[in-house]
This record gives structure tokens, C-alpha cells and sequence, in this order.
């Protein structure tokens, strides 16, 4: 859990979101004289992570879903190719289960079922055949759903609402609260994708950089924010009817319960909604924490899990290498490189100095790094993300900010410059898991090397060795054609 206050950092970037030119927010004048922002999906939309304030200092960087999660999404083209089975548990043991494998078993408006194939999407996800016949019954049900970013969760409730909407009703029926604007932006992004041939529905961000004037109704059917101005525009500004509204979509409940004041603000907005309003809760994870505070949100729920352990290291070659010191493992990096061809790499430093130093000395040897770590500013981070998700820099030199989540098909090879640990020194065995995991994706094989400079670094990989009972081979120079197999 981030120790910085992430409602400090919300309400900072919030409240200078009408300087940010970069998060590319596209005004459109709307009948009521409002202003309804719509992201600009040609170019990326919210190129931002809501960040630890610019703050520059040699500690790790700190563990925060938030960033992770929007990360995730900036940088996310594909869905997470999972085997394992949706767990359910029913509002009503008897009622018949629904399960669908096409979206034309939904019904859906022909103009919904267009927007969904042209995103990509050709059959349903695991999480999506079981939860869409739930959120699109009628008469409406609640659910709660775990669900990891990558499994089609956002583009699941944004067809949700985009299906329970009446166009001709002009005012909010739909609202969807996010922990950051950037989170939201990224939401936004989706149902603009996803309703193109839906134009009838209006979309508007609840985000302070957002002003409206004082005494105008909205018109737009879907309304997306963060917690405290979604309230606001609920309670103080009277600019929504809550009582109106018919489906309130609470997302990534996980970092919400983790933000200051966001979870009471949830709950306050989730008491102004009539009693047969449609709640839909989804949250990456599902501590106890976030099944309280899950309950106190959504009366009745159906209840959907996906297990997250679709990450494994069964496509993985796992290697590492000893070294004495950390111009040795730059040396050895080197010279991996220079016996592979590598498509693109991703390689992970303990702090934010290390990764600093690292990406300098890569881009003097020659290479086309690219550096992403806390202290950069929005801007910056965006801008890296969308060129290596582009190809432009072929190594992403980053610290545990990245290690989750992120699926770019052209990453072949992952490299532990700094093998993972916790606060305590102790082995970071599921951080271990998501940074290797960022290879090896899509069914494909992949290659993960670990950088080995001390006695205790090195009992720390026996140690991860042991948890995973995985075996971690010493890299020899034999092994140099195995791994330029793997890694091109």
C-alpha cells in the first residue's frame, strides 16, 4: 500500500487539469449550453498517471494501484488469455445460471454489437460471458465482480450501460465513479470506442477540471468521475438527479478503499440513488477491506471471481547471472545484448537512481532505451508509455511502477537488473511473478534474466525459487542460442 497521500495528489492534478493541455480533453459545445469533454482518441486520450506528486528521491518507488492500474490500461491492446474458471456465487442459488459464448446471444442494439466488433472484441471474455447476461437482465441486478485489468471488465459495464441508456431522455442515467481522472479518462475512452455508432449518447467527465455553470441541468446520459466532484455535481451543484439515475458503475474499488475520503464520498453518492438502481462494483482484488466496503455499496449482489494466478511461469525460461557488483550486471547486460536480438525488453531496477543510471548508460552503449519512473512529470510518463508501446524505444527501463499488468506483444525478454523485495528485505514473490510475467504472454514463449551481485541477492533468488518450485538456471554462454531463440 502507497504510504503518500493519493487525495493530495488527485486534488493537485485535478485542480490544474484545465492547464494540461497534453491529457487531449476535446470541448464540444452540447444543447444545454453545458461543456461535455470527450477524450480525443486520435491521439491516446489521458496520456497520464496520477503519480507521487513529481516527487524525486532514491527510494523505491511505492507499490500504488492507482498507477498500476492505469498503466495498465494506456498501455493494454489485448485481453489477458486466461484459463482459469469464473466462480460464482448467485443472488438466487436457484435461479438458472446464463452463460453466453457470442455477443449476439446478448441482443444487443446493432449499433452496440458494431462498436464491440470493431474494438476487437470477436467473443466474449471469460469475465464477460458470465457477468454481461447478469448486468443486461432486466429486471436489472447487482454484482460484484474481481476481475485484473486485461480481462475486459471496463468494456463489460461500459456495454452495460451503454444498453440500459434511453437516448431519448436527455439527463443522466448512467454514472461511473473512477479513483483518478486519468482512470476516468481511460473509461471514457472505451465508451466513446465502443458507442462510435451510438451517437444518440452523450458523454460528460464529473472532473474539476471540468466547470459548469451553476443552475444548468446535464443532458448527456453517462456521467464519469472521480468521487468527490461526482458528488458534488449529485448534491451540492444539483447539476445530476440522482434519483434518475439507473445504473451506478463503482470501478476499481480496490484503489478506491485505498484513497482518502473516496470511500465515504462513494458510499454518500451510492445513498442519493433510488433503490432500483442497477450497482455494479469491480475491483482487481479482493481483501476484506474491499468485501466490506463492497457490501456497504451494493445491496443483493451477485458475485463473480477470476482468479488471478493466469499468470504462470510455464512459458518462461528463467535465467540468472553472477555478478560482484552493479557495473558488472551493466556489463553483463551488455553482453547479453550483444549475443541476442532482442524485439523489445523490459528491464527492472530497485530505485529510481538505479533506473536513472542504468538508462543513461544503455542510450551511451547505443541503445534505444526508454525511462519511466515516479518522479517524471504526467506528461513525461505518457509520452513514454506511448512509445514503447509504439516500438520507437526497444528497452523500458522502469521500477515496480510497470511491473503489473502490462501486456506489449512485441516483449520478449524480461531483466531483474535488481532482484524484488519487500520493505523488510524479504523476497517479493508476486511482484516477482508480474514483472517476469510481462513476457511469455499470448501463449508465447518468454525469457526472464536475473542479475545476481551479492550473497544475499543470491539467497533471495533460492528463496523465489523455492516458493514458485521453479528452477532458475545459471546463464551460461551454452545457453546463448536457446535464448536468442526465445527472444527475437
Amino acid at each position: 500500500m502507497a504510504t503518500d497521500s493519493w487525495a493530495q495528489a488527485v486534488d493537485e492534478q485535478e485542480a490544474a487539469a484545465e492547464s494540461i493541455g497534453s491529457l487531449q480533453i476535446k470541448e464540444k459545445p452540447e444543447e444545454n449550453g453545458t461543456t461535455a469533454n470527450a477524450t480525443d482518441s486520435s491521439s491516446g486520450a489521458a496520456k497520464s498517471e496520477a503519480g507521487e506528486g513529481g516527487k524525486s528521491t532514491d527510494d523505491d518507488d511505492k507499490e500504488d494501484k492507482a498507477a498500476q492500474s492505469l498503466l495498465n490500461k494506456l498501455i493494454r491492446n489485448n485481453l489477458v488469455n486466461t484459463t482459469n474458471q469464473v466462480e460464482v456465487l448467485q443472488k438466487d442459488p436457484n435461479s438458472p445460471l446464463y452463460s453466453v459464448k457470442s455477443f449476439e446471444e446478448l441482443r444487443l442494439k446493432p449499433q452496440l454489437l458494431q462498436g464491440v466488433y470493431g474494438m476487437g472484441f470477436n467473443r466474449p471474455s471469460k469475465i464477460q460471458e458470465t457477468a454481461l447476461p447478469m448486468m443486461l437482465a432486466e429486471p436489472p441486478q447487482n454484482l460484484i465482480a474481481q476481475s485484473q485489468s486485461g480481462t475486459g471488465k471496463t468494456a463489460a459495464f461500459v456495454l452495460a450501460m451503454l444498453s440500459h441508456v434511453d437516448p431519448n431522455n436527455k439527463y443522466p442515467q448512467c454514472l461511473c465513479v473512477s479513483p483518478t481522472y486519468e482512470l476516468a479518462l481511460q473509461t471514457g475512452k472505451v465508451i466513446e470506442q465502443m458507442g462510435k455508432h451510438y451517437p444518440e449518447v452523450q458523454l460528460v467527465y464529473a472532473i474539476r477540471g471540468n466547470k459548469l455553470q451553476r443552475g444548468m441541468k446535464l443532458q448527456e446520459q453517462i456521467v464519469i468521475g472521480t468521487p468527490g466532484t461526482m458528488l458534488d455535481w449529485c448534491g451540492k451543484f444539483k447539476f445530476i438527479d440522482p434519483k434518475k439515475v439507473k445504473v451506478f458503475v463503482l470501478d476499481e474499488a480496490d484503489v478506491m478503499i485505498a484513497t482518502q475520503g473516496h470511500q465515504d464520498q462513494s458510499i454518500r453518492i451510492q445513498r442519493m440513488l433510488p433503490k432500483n438502481c442497477q450497482m455494479l462494483l469491480f475491483s482487481a482484488t479482493f481483501e476484506e477491506s474491499v468485501w466490506n466496503f463492497a457490501q456497504r455499496i451494493v445491496p443483493d449482489p451477485n458475485i463473480i471471481k477470476l482468479k488471478r494466478e493466469e499468470e504462470t511461469l510455464d512459458t518462461i525460461k528463467q535465467y540468472y547471472v553472477l555478478c560482484n557488483c552493479k557495473e558488472e550486471k551493466f556489463q553483463a547486460l551488455c553482453n547479453i545484448y550483444g549475443a541476442i536480438t532482442i524485439a523489445q525488453a523490459m528491464i527492472f531496477c530497485h530505485t529510481r537512481k538505479t533506473a536513472g543510471w542504468l538508462a543513461g548508460e544503455l542510450s551511451r552503449e547505443g541503445h534505444q532505451v526508454a525511462l519511466l519512473s515516479g518522479e517524471m512529470q504526467v506528461e513525461q510518463r505518457a509520452a513514454v508509455i506511448e512509445r514503447f508501446r509504439d516500438g520507437k524505444e526497444k528497452v523500458l527501463v522502469t521500477t515496480n511502477v510497470c511491473a503489473r499488468g502490462i501486456d506489449v506483444e512485441q516483449v520478449s525478454v524480461v531483466i531483474n537488473f535488481d532482484l524484488p523485495v519487500d520493505k523488510d528485505g524479504n523476497p517479493d514473490n508476486e511482484t516477482y511473478l508480474h514483472r517476469i510475467g510481462r513476457t511469455g504472454r499470448f501463449g508465447k514463449r518468454g525469457l526472464a534474466i536475473n542479475m545476481v551481485d551479492s550473497k544475499m541477492s543470491m539467497n533471495i533468488l533460492n528463496r523465489i525459487q523455492e516458493h514458485f518450485n521453479k528452477k532458475i538456471e545459471k546463464l551460461d554462454t551454452d545457453d546463448l542460442d536457446e535464448i536468442e531463440k526465445i527472444a527475437s
